[in-house]
């Protein structure tokens, strides 16, 4: 791992929901370092804090206390708008859901957070055909989600996290809506794209697809509990069960 640099660091980062006898622990001191070329998958059980860590990582949620880089830069200096530039420019989100704009052609969806970012109309347009392309999806990119099977879909998705060279990938329960062929699928493409240069950060409740991670860590009441290597799925069990 040396030489590699940091995409992303959390450092002693808590985040609580609510205020006063109300409030609500979901993350306390947590600190993690996802390195260039390296894919970290996240496991715990529904509660444990796994989508609020995501949020964070990403910039989408502010945490109550510690600090987060993204791509060298750190998170807290920045204004909120800032916050949103790095985001556009330097993270890509894979959701279960896709959340594909239906009114938009599968190019268009790919070319969207590029335009967003001031990128002219024709450029993002080409970077997206060709985001598409490397995923397989050459001559798809006129096609309405609606017209693309589910792990089309998810293929688009991918392409529109990726584009622009972002350098860091997010992912939570990427395959949780596809059958396990194509599940198997995605996951091979996020592996691909992690070892051409990309950190990724994989939230999931598979073991199979855990496995395809450089580096798991359990989540457990909003703190890490432990870490491991994948050695197959059933190296994956959680402290608990082991």
């Amino acid at each position: 791992m040396t030489g590699r640099a940091e995409v992303l660091t959390l450092l002693g980062v808590g985040h609580e929901h609510g205020t006063g006898d109300l409030a609500r622990t979901a993350l306390d001191g947590v600190s993690l370092t996802v390195l260039e070329g390296e894919l970290v998958a996240v496991m715990g059980a529904s509660g444990s804090g796994k989508s609020t860590l995501l949020a964070i990582a990403g910039g989408l949620t502010t945490p109550t206390a510690g600090h987060v880089q993204v791509d060298g830069t750190w998170l807290a200096d920045l204004s909120a708008a800032e916050v949103a530039r790095v985001r556009r420019r330097s993270v890509g989100f894979v959701f279960q859901q896709f959340n594909l704009v239906s009114t938009l052609t599968a190019a268009e969806n790919v070319a969207l957070p590029l335009e967003l970012d001031g990128i002219g109309t024709r450029a993002a347009r080409r970077a997206a055909d060709d985001a598409l392309a490397a995923l397989g999806l050459a001559g798809r990119g006129r096609a309405f989600p609606a017209e693309l099977s589910g792990g089309e879909q998810q293929r688009v998705a991918i392409a529109r996290a990726l584009v622009g060279s972002r350098r860091l990938v997010l992912a939570d329960e990427p395959t949780g809506a596809l059958d396990s062929s194509t599940g198997d699928e995605v996951m091979g493409l996020l592996r691909e794209r992690v070892d051409a240069g990309a950190a990724g950060l994989l939230v999931t409740h598979d073991a199979r697809h855990a496995a395809w991670a450089d580096r798991i860590v359990f989540l457990r009441d909003g703190r890490l509990v432990d870490e491991s290597a994948p050695r197959g799925p059933e190296s994956l069990l959680t402290p608990e069960a082991r």
